[in-house]
């Protein structure tokens, strides 16, 4: 006898050998027990998922005339002849090989014809996504008008391609992805009934790869028993299907954490010299990351992973070490590395060049010194002093009795603004400034101010001035830029502004902050107002003051 692939070998006979589809199989049930069946369907999903599987069981259920709570008993006349093909009542059709009009018509043709000993005529049309824009109209009708006879069960993997006309005739399903936990306990009892033994940890490295989908699963299984005898370890598993090792991507991750640069490239030099495929390495990398991001910020993880106890357990203990921002700052890069990969020669450089950004991330314990270190930056950056420390400063402080350093500095700089101000008052201050002159001094004003306070020379730098009149400066910003106006508007903010002006062009103004689009608004009323004034001025003129009454 021909040697049939596990998939087909094991395929679900009943709606409840159907692994993680239980929300479409009972509707399906209970369709069959209470006589309400529809004229057509739509299985929609990704591969793997049980779409076909479950349309040939309901085909059978259907037909079957000894059925037990829905489910075919698969041994009538009905059930055996659909399952042998002795009986030509269940068509199935591969859609992307029956793509054209004449096609469809010719299905239309043949459907009309009542079963020849089932009670419906049944078809299953896979793929259905992939017929012509001209077949699917064809289609249409039939959907539309079946005979009693007939059902149809359309299977796809991208409805979103399907005329909205054809869907709106069917009872859609969605298939959903097949838990690993479901994949493994049917894997376990196919190796069950064979008599294989299989380490459970190389069942879930199949699962995962897997991606829900169980007929990959059986496939990669049907892969690792071709070359086994009656043991399967884990170790022969992953050597079959050219994957990484779990605890090598463990090791390499506590590397990261660890900020083990020669670990790090050593665990890949192992990778490479193995012959795994740097691509999957980088897909379980970032899977893994995943995994950890979801342990640091869900308390429901088993309900989110598809991971055994076992290895959640072990994705905890490695969470604990990371924070989550440090977690999403890897997958970037990881995200970045998988895109450049498929396009390189030299996949290995591009890795190994994520693995060093990664290890110069700074951790959640750097956070503390680098707030201090931009403190220091920019008290330097106020005094002019921009020579960077190469040693941190240390500073011996035997006894403060009544202020601190702090204190201290705030008052010598209150003394130097009075002693600014009071010089200041001495001099000939300007008069005759115009709008021009502070707009061709505007770049040694925003100099100043960078020199002063780098974080307000970033707001200050989208404003324009625009206008000067009655000792109040006009400083403008255009549409998009109201969080810098309403930031530099604070108290603080704007005095420094406004001294800084009035230091630099030794005059002596306020400035006040608008938007821009405020002002062409306030001018176009204006206009309009003035044009308003102009008629009234005509009217009167005509028809005299008397006879003319203004209303507001």
């Amino acid at each position: 006898m021909a040697y049939q692939a596990l998939y087909r070998k094991f395929r679900p006979k009943t709606f409840d050998d159907v692994m993680g589809q239980e929300h479409i199989t009972t509707t399906l049930k209970n369709q069959i027990k209470n006589s309400n069946i529809a004229h057509a369907y739509l299985f929609s999903g990704t591969r793997g998922t049980g779409k076909t599987s479950t349309a040939k069981v309901f085909a059978r259920a259907v037909n079957c005339t000894n059925s037990h709570n829905g489910n075919p008993c698969n041994e009538c006349e009905a059930c055996q002849g659909i399952f042998d093909e002795t009986i030509m009542d269940v068509i199935e059709m591969d859609a992307a090989s029956n793509t054209s009009v004449e096609d469809i018509r010719d299905l239309r043709e043949k459907a009309k014809y009542p079963p020849s000993k089932c009670k419906y005529k049944v078809y299953i049309i896979d793929e259905v996504h992939m017929i012509s824009k001209g077949a699917s109209n064809a289609l249409l009708k039939i959907l539309e008008e079946p005979p009693k006879h007939l059902i149809f069960i359309l299977a796809t993997t991208e409805p979103q391609r399907l005329p909205a006309t054809v869907l709106s005739r069917c009872q859609r399903f969605d298939f959903k992805r097949i838990t690993a936990k479901d994949i493994i306990h049917n894997m376990q009892n196919i190796l069950d009934e064979i008599g294989i033994n299989a380490d459970s940890k190389g069942l879930s490295l199949i699962a995962r790869n897997s991606d829900g989908a169980m007929r990959d699963a059986l496939s990669l299984l049907d892969q690792c028993l071709s070359f086994s005898g009656q043991e399967m370890t884990y170790d022969y598993i992953v050597s079959v299907l050219g994957v990484v090792n779990n605890d090598i991507i463990y090791e390499l991750t506590d590397s990261i954490i660890g900020k083990n640069a020669d670990k790090a490239l050593e665990l890949i030099e192992h990778i490479v010299q193995s012959g795994k495929d740097i691509n999957q390495f980088v897909k379980d990398l970032i899977l893994h990351f995943r995994n950890l991001m979801v342990i640091r910020v869900s308390k429901n993880v088993d309900s989110i992973l598809d991971e055994t106890e076992e290895m959640i357990e072990r994705l905890k203990k490695q969470a604990e070490n990371i924070d989550t921002s440090s977690i999403i700052n890897i997958l970037r890069i990881l995200s970045d590395a998988e895109t450049q990969c498929k396009w390189s020669s030299q996949p290995r450089v591009i890795l190994e060049i994520s693995i060093i950004k990664m290890l110069n991330e700074p951790s959640s314990n750097d956070i503390g010194g680098m707030i201090e270190r931009f403190k220091r930056l920019e008290e330097k950056l106020e005094n002019g002093d921009i020579i960077r420390e190469t040693e941190p400063r240390k500073q011996s402080i035997p006894d403060i009795p009544t202020k601190s350093i702090a204190s201290e500095k705030v008052e010598e700089e209150k003394q130097e603004d009075a002693l600014s101000d009071s010089n200041r008052s001495k001099d000939t201050i300007r008069t005759d400034i115009d709008i021009n002159e502070i707009k061709d001094e505007w770049k040694n004003i925003l100099k100043a101010t960078r020199a002063k306070r780098i974080s307000l020379h970033a707001l200050i730098m989208e404003g324009k001035p625009i206008s000067l009149k009655n000792g109040v400066l006009a400083i403008a910003f255009e549409d998009g830029f109201r969080f810098h106006k309403e930031a530099i508007e604070k108290s603080e903010n704007k005095e420094l502004v406004q001294k800084t002006i009035n230091d630099c062009l030794n005059i002596d103004i306020e400035i006040k902050f608008v938007m821009a689009d405020d002002i062409a608004n306030n001018n176009e009323e204006k206009q309009e107002k003035e044009q308003d004034k102009d008629l009234i001025k005509k009217v009167i003129d005509v028809f005299g003051e008397e006879l003319v009454e203004i209303e507001e």
